[in-house]
């Protein structure tokens, strides 16, 4: 990794795209659409935005609290339905899914129905 000014002062955050100021250093937008189609998900806007939800959590707290994850998700999307309408878009789990495509691993206890699996 190249150090640079924002890198210095910014540990920890991709200053490679301003869409996504709070992902990890490594993370790349085409690795999470290639992650996505893995996954068997055809990526929408509100995936971008649930990734960069997660990011946002990961990027105040490096191993936040499932229990924040998962009301910074419900807070963002509560006018579309939630949590609901986020397991219809990431039906594997949104917090699982979406750390993973945030660049992320995902939380232990996020497999858990109630908090982000249906797996």
């Amino acid at each position: 990794m190249v150090m640079t000014m924002n890198t210095i002062l910014h540990p920890g955050h991709n200053m490679g795209d301003p869409s996504f100021p709070n992902a990890p250093d490594d993370w790349k937008r085409d690795e999470a659409e290639k992650e996505a189609e893995a996954m068997g998900l055809e990526i929408i806007d509100d995936h971008w935005e649930v990734i960069r939800v997660l990011q946002g959590s990961y990027a105040e707290d490096r191993t936040p609290p499932l229990r924040r994850l998962h009301d910074a998700l419900e807070a963002r999307f509560g006018k579309k339905g939630g949590l609901a309408y986020l397991y219809q878009i990431l039906p594997g789990g949104p917090i699982y899914q979406g750390a993973r495509l945030a660049g992320y691993s995902p939380p232990a206890d996020s497999m858990q129905l109630s908090f982000g699996s249906v797996s």
